[in-house]
């Protein structure tokens, strides 16, 4: 999940190489049309969510709902791999990222402890603030940029925190027997 999020986050290069890129006017998105190091490293991120998904699989207790959200994981890098592959479809497949973010973080809801879940919570409330106003913002055409990117900082935050509870506190790999 590391690579991951660390990868994910590689757009954050912009602010240090010359891509013709406005932060403040063009979608993050647009960084993938520009030089190859932002599709080679949100490729990277794909393969790495992708392949992260499996062994939180085996992380999580043996619930649906444990199992989708490590299946979240999986289907995000999915995307993200789509995005660096077909960048011209990136708007569209960022949206189908929010959701699938959007999923994962529902089914955190639903099986994390109290403590994690409000976490979760926050998280699933952030995700669909800042997917509203990156709406609004296409809407109205203004600072759909600067939206964007606080989008992509949000679900690096949010897969961090992820990560961060499968290192912190993996759940039990058996489903608790009734008594």
């Amino acid at each position: 999940m590391g690579v991951a999020v660390l990868a994910y986050s590689g757009w954050l290069l912009e602010f240090f190489l010359p891509t013709g890129v406005s932060p403040v006017g063009d979608p993050v998105e647009a960084l993938l049309a520009g030089p190859p190091v932002f599709r080679i490293l949100l490729a990277v991120s794909g393969l790495a969510f992708v392949l992260a998904g499996p062994p939180l699989h085996r992380l999580g207790p043996v619930q649906w709902t444990a199992r989708l959200s490590s299946i979240s994981v999986s289907a995000f890098g999915v995307v993200a791999l789509l995005q660096a592959a077909y960048p011209a479809q990136s708007v569209v497949l960022s949206s189908l990222a929010t959701v699938v973010l959007a999923v994962g973080v529902v089914s955190l809801i639903l099986w994390w402890p109290p403590g994690w879940r409000a976490l979760a919570v926050a998280g699933l409330v952030v995700v669909l603030v800042t997917w509203a106003a990156l709406v609004l913002a296409r809407q109205l055409d203004a600072g759909e940029g600067v939206v964007s990117r606080v989008e992509q900082v949000v679900r690096a935050v949010l897969y961090g925190v992820g990560g961060a509870y499968a290192f912190i506190k993996p759940a039990p790999r058996h489903a608790p027997r009734g008594g």
